[in-house]
């Protein structure tokens, strides 16, 4: 993990930046923050790697010194981090989310190692601080006492929602985080603030970024399979399991063959960039950032193709392109629903997949983009209404059986 972290930090400097590193991951590190802001152009392809990188490694350190074992949800949770830190997270605004995590673990007596994935995911609420710090003018301490109370209402709503949703939904944290950014905003909106999404889409990023992106994702399965002594028995037995919350691929089927389907689930995400014409950019990659992690807890591509597939061909009809942004990101982050594929079926996938389109492209606003994980609050509500449906029907064929 520490090696694949460095290998971001590596390749930043390899990039090069615009007006120098300093002077770039300032510029990444002062701005709002919120959805959808690619820090490609805010500041240079290299500062964001550099940023992903230290965000990821901070990540890992915190859960190594906390003694929790680095596996699924944990390597999940790294990913997603350093994902997001493309076009969200920075190595400054993680922190007020991990001060309130730590601050309601201390009211409930407990350490915050029972409560490090809270840590980790609650980051998708960090453009909270920043948003606060620099949008609304209110400071530092502004954005540092907001983001806490943000990061202190993650632990006590995620168990409830994840109940909700009865772990269809990949991003429980993200669906929660989808509420708690919804109250942010309301309030901001109430005392006059302006809360409007933001669209900073970087182009032309492709031909320095795929080669590289492929060799990256390609050492996954490489190492994975020499890890694996060259069976490959172990990787498709993961194909067999459902994903739905808790799926921890490592624990359950070893770590050469979770860094394969790693590897290829992220090549399967970024083909689909580059076959539809999209852009390789901040957003995209923390979507096929993300996809890799979950890699890891809950994706394979035989329970998130159809769900790709589905959202694909919603385009077909709606009045979006797959090209834009928007759908772009829907199709990438809407596989937080490959658990519906792996319990119900490819059909009930395609059809999730058609759903959460219309879903995601509607919901941004309620948070104002203050959610980083904006497609798992979108997938939280499509999985809620869907759970129910498909378990009446699946109980009354049961009885028709008996």
């Amino acid at each position: 993990m520490l090696l694949y972290l460095c290998a971001l930090i590596i390749a930043g400097f390899i990039f090069g930046f615009e007006e120098g590193f300093i002077q770039d991951l300032r510029e990444i590190t002062t701005v709002p923050a919120v959805l959808v802001t690619d820090f490609f152009v805010v500041g240079s392809l290299g500062a964001a790697l550099v940023n992903s990188g230290l965000v990821g490694i901070v990540g890992l350190f915190f859960a190594f010194f906390l003694k929790v074992p680095i596996k699924g949800p944990i390597i999940a949770a790294i990913f997603t981090m350093a994902g997001s830190s493309f076009l969200g997270k920075t190595i400054i605004n993680i922190w007020p989310i991990f001060l309130g995590v730590w601050l309601y673990a201390k009211t409930q007596r407990e350490t915050i190692h029972h409560y490090i994935l809270n840590a980790l995911f609650g980051t998708a609420l960090a453009p909270i601080a920043s948003s606060v710090s620099f949008g609304l003018g209110l400071g530092i301490w502004g954005g540092l006492i907001l983001g806490a109370l943000g990061g202190f209402l993650v632990p006590p709503l995620a168990g409830h929602f994840l109940a909700t949703h009865q772990g269809m939904n990949l991003y429980n944290i993200g669906f929660t985080a989808g509420f708690v950014g919804t109250l942010f905003a309301g309030l901001f909106r109430g005392f006059g603030a302006s809360k409007d999404l933001v669209e900073m889409w970087g182009t032309g990023f492709n031909p320095a970024i795929f080669i590289p992106l492929t060799i990256y994702l390609s050492s996954m399965i490489i190492v994975g399979l020499i890890l694996n002594k060259g069976q490959l028995k172990p990787y498709f037995e993961i194909h067999k399991m459902s994903g739905a919350l808790v799926s921890d691929f490592v624990t359950q089927k070893g770590i050469g063959s979770t860094l394969m389907n790693m590897g290829i689930v992220g090549l399967i995400g970024t083909l689909y960039v580059i076959i539809v014409g999209g852009e390789l950019n901040g957003p995209s990659m923390a979507g096929i950032f993300t996809i890799v992690g979950f890699g890891a807890f809950g994706k394979h591509s035989l329970n998130m193709t159809p769900v790709m597939l589905g959202a694909f061909l919603s385009l077909q009809l709606f009045h979006w392109s797959p090209t834009e942004a928007g759908p772009i990101l829907g199709v990438l982050f809407g596989t937080t629903l490959a658990p519906i594929s792996g319990s119900f079926g490819p059909i009930a996938g395609i059809i999730a997949g058609f759903l959460h389109m219309s879903m995601v492209m509607n919901v941004g606003y309620l948070h104002g983009g203050l959610n980083l994980y904006n497609n798992g609050f979108a997938g939280g509500l499509v999985a809620t209404m869907m759970v129910g449906v498909l378990k009446h029907f699946q109980t009354d064929s049961e009885k028709e059986g008996d």
